[in-house]
């Protein structure tokens, strides 16, 4: 079952109108979608996402508001030219959950989960010709270390790619996760490919690159008096969204809703492990 993350901190600080129109940038399986839709009349969110099959089961999740959801598939540097294809000068309210989607990492052969075997895919949007597996196998050491420690912060990236390097070819999941438990064993209950996994993940899919499109282009997405709230998982994702914000205000365009960043309650943790290491911020635009 999919639980989205931190719903009711979301709705709250999206300041819902009946009548307005919100943009669900990340729709996922769709349940942030649902909540908003199921909260509006004559207004509609848009349920964008990268993941076409995802965004074809957030589809069904949503049917029973499927008067009030638009959908488009596409990835935030799209976001633009989906608003305007829709009509849609400026929305009411913009929400970014940049998490990886709960029907990702539970599809083997997407690629994403090191828990069980599958190709190394990792592609969002799987239109795209870059996988997992061209990096694992055509990117020179030294580069790779680079993109590991970079991306997934991991400390250990020289030794990881170097086992790597020397093990190729590598065509799966489980095989690559072995190859670094080799090299680098296990410490902790976080398993040692974890971040490597990660790394490879925002890679193939540009992830810091399409977050820094959808945060350049918020003026022109998200009318005055509108709402932006964004969710993320990671360090590094969550110190572009605060910077961003902060030059916003600086410049006066926007108003910081969030003093300090907003964390899940003790008892949503307990209930959807996943949203541990969430972190949500919010502005309103002037």
């Amino acid at each position: 079952m999919h639980v989205p993350v931190m719903l009711a901190e979301c709705l709250e600080y999206l300041a819902l109108r009946p009548d307005g129109i919100f943009l669900d940038a990340t729709a996922g399986l769709g349940g942030h979608t649902g909540a908003i839709a199921e909260r509006l009349s004559s207004g509609f969110v848009i349920a964008n996402d990268r993941d076409a099959e995802s965004l074809e089961l957030a589809r069904q999740n949503t049917a029973q508001w499927a008067d009030r959801v638009r959908f488009h598939h596409g990835a935030f540097s799209e976001l633009r030219a989906a608003l305007a294809e829709l009509g849609v000068e400026r929305v009411d309210g913009l929400l970014a959950d940049l998490g990886v989607s709960r029907y990702q990492l539970t599809e083997p052969e997407r690629g994403f989960s090191l828990m069980a075997d599958g190709p190394l895919d990792m592609r969002q949007d799987r239109t795209q010709a870059l996988t997992a597996d061209e990096i694992v196998n055509f990117t020179p050491e030294k580069e790779l270390a680079d993109l590991i420690f970079q991306l997934g912060e991991e400390r250990r990236s020289r030794r990881i790619s170097r086992a790597i390097v020397r093990a190729r070819p590598i065509h799966s999941t489980q095989r690559l996760s072995r190859v670094i438990e080799t090299a680098v064993p296990r410490t902790s209950k976080i398993h040692p490919a974890t971040q490597t996994f990660q790394a490879l993940r925002m890679a193939v899919n540009d992830e810091q690159g399409e977050l820094d499109q959808l945060l350049a282009a918020v003026p022109d997405l998200v009318k005055s008096g509108g709402r932006i709230v964004v969710l993320s998982f990671m360090s590094l994702e969550d110190r572009k969204v605060k910077q961003s914000f902060q030059a916003l205000a600086r410049a006066g365009r926007a108003q910081i809703l969030t003093k300090h960043v907003v964390r899940p309650s003790s008892e949503e943790t307990k209930d959807n492990p996943p949203s541990r290491s969430a972190k949500l911020r919010a502005l309103e635009m002037k």
